[in-house]
């Protein structure tokens, strides 16, 4: 597979209906919110795991697109099979913790964990660990998505129909809740470098295939993710910007500028995507840029 040679930045618009787009643990699971300006947030991380849930439905036990970081992966064990399945032993028996110290053979073990995982070509990994495969620097990275106007979540009180155990069967059914946002139109930035995709000595070999089933998946993967949690979660922009070369003939910042999202009516709260306008500046783009709307 080729690695891409062209940088990219785009712009990634997602809405929820009733759910919970991404809980917070430290705080009972009621969605994010930046509390300075009632405004929702969506982590990194919770996008990437949703890309890579993607790609593991997509791709099943495709060669080259397993997940990395994957439910309940066991990570040494994935490092390890970067040595064996090569037949390169440690330096010291058995002591897995240090690459070789021959450079050919160090590079042949990270080289290995990128060409069989796609979230390690696109995302990078740190794989020091008891089993080093050594440490990568992906070339997508992805802020958090942010709500454009402030939400409300709302905590919903819940009966349970059913009881677990005989015992309990004449109490009376117990209550709980869970939260939601009525209504809240996200967007994230993304950033994808070709010099850490093609870079023939740290490089990751992200593709152009990687990257065509990346936009797939931010376009279909909430259509696969459905949960009485998240409510209805829809992908509702994809812009991308894509510069002619690999490091990049444009700052992101003015380039995400050309995409405006304002409200359509300031009539009470947002509650669908037709309260808003997205509107693409594809007038006059500077030297070497091309704008695709993918969704």
């Amino acid at each position: 597979m080729r690695a891409i040679s062209h940088r990219y930045d785009f712009v990634y618009l997602f809405d929820v209906v009733n759910g919970n787009p991404n809980g917070d643990p430290d705080a009972g699971n009621r969605p994010r919110v930046d509390p300075d300006t009632g405004r929702g947030l969506v982590t990194d991380v919770c996008l990437k795991r949703k890309i890579r849930n993607f790609v593991a439905l997509a791709k099943g036990d495709t060669t080259g697109f397993a997940i990395y970081m994957a439910e309940k992966a066991i990570l040494n064990s994935s490092n390890l099979r970067a040595w064996t399945e090569q037949g390169i032993e440690p330096e010291k028996k058995s002591d897995y913790s240090r690459l070789p110290k021959d450079e050919e053979n160090a590079r042949s073990i990270t080289k290995w964990m990128c060409d069989n995982f796609f979230d390690i070509r696109a995302f990078g990994a740190v794989m020091s660990t008891e089993k080093n495969a050594g440490l990568v620097r992906g070339p997508i990275q992805i802020t958090f998505a942010e709500s454009l106007d402030p939400i409300l979540p709302l905590e919903i009180s819940i009966t349970r129909s059913s009881v677990t155990n005989e015992r309990d069967a004449g109490k009376e059914r117990t209550m709980g809740s869970k939260y939601i946002v009525p209504y809240g139109l996200y967007r994230a930035h993304g950033f994808i470098s070709a010099r850490l995709a093609n870079d023939p000595r740290k490089g990751t070999g992200f593709s152009e295939e990687d990257l065509a089933l990346l936009w797939r998946a931010l376009s279909e993967m909430y259509d696969h993710d459905r949960s009485a949690a998240r409510g209805e979660m829809t992908a509702r922009g994809l812009i991308v910007f894509e510069h002619e070369s690999d490091l990049g003939n444009a700052p992101a910042t003015k380039l995400f500028e050309r995409v405006r999202v304002e409200r359509a009516s300031t009539e009470g709260p947002p509650r669908s995507f037709l309260d808003y306008t997205v509107a693409v500046d594809h007038e006059n783009p500077p030297v070497g840029i091309k704008i695709l709307q993918l969704i």
